[in-house]
């Protein structure tokens, strides 16, 4: 079974056309027979898409920090859960954990999140991509400064070693095909 890993937001203020495209990932990932690994908040685009995922059959995997249980703020679709310390190693456990990181329109946690996975790629310590899930450009403004850097050589590499953009849910398909 694909474990796909979703970084996103948890934020409850967010605009219904990025809650209605991680309901389309969760609701894509269950069709596909794979695992939805995630922070296991009980909120947001976390929520949303781990209920469309278990509504189609997925198997859910909670990335659990001590300080959601300590809030009351782990969701309860998950099917296995993952205690960690912190949130640095929560975002090692789900690299470990998947086989590939989609990246849905997020805040400073996901960006956390991509960065620290893309910056244990450069130095070898996995292969895994990042997919940025590229809803209505939301990611355009930061896919455009990482190019600027990898063009100045500010990027180890390629940077398509550690970053795809998915500008549909066709595109994320297909991606997730292709692990």
């Amino acid at each position: 079974m694909k474990k796909i890993a979703i970084f996103c937001a948890a934020s409850e203020e967010i605009d219904a056309k990025y809650v209605a495209a991680a309901r389309e990932v969760g609701t894509m990932l269950g069709s596909m027979g794979c695992a939805l690994v995630y922070g296991g908040a009980r909120a947001g685009l976390m929520e949303a898409t781990a209920a469309a995922a278990k509504e189609a059959g997925a198997y859910i995997v909670g990335v659990v920090p001590v300080v959601l249980e300590e809030r009351n703020r782990v969701s309860g679709l998950i099917d296995e859960k993952i205690h960690t310390r912190n949130l640095s190693e929560r975002k090692d456990i789900m690299v470990e954990q998947s086989n590939l990181l989609v990246a849905l329109p997020g805040g400073i946690g996901t960006l956390d999140e991509i960065f620290h996975t893309m910056a244990a790629a450069t130095i070898g310590y996995h292969s895994k991509r990042v997919v940025l899930y590229n809803v209505d450009g939301f990611w355009d403004g930061m896919v455009a400064l990482l190019r600027q850097m990898s063009a100045a050589a500010f990027v180890r590499g390629s940077l398509d070693k550690y970053l795809v953009v998915a500008n549909g849910i066709e595109e994320l398909k297909n991606l997730i095909d292709e692990v």
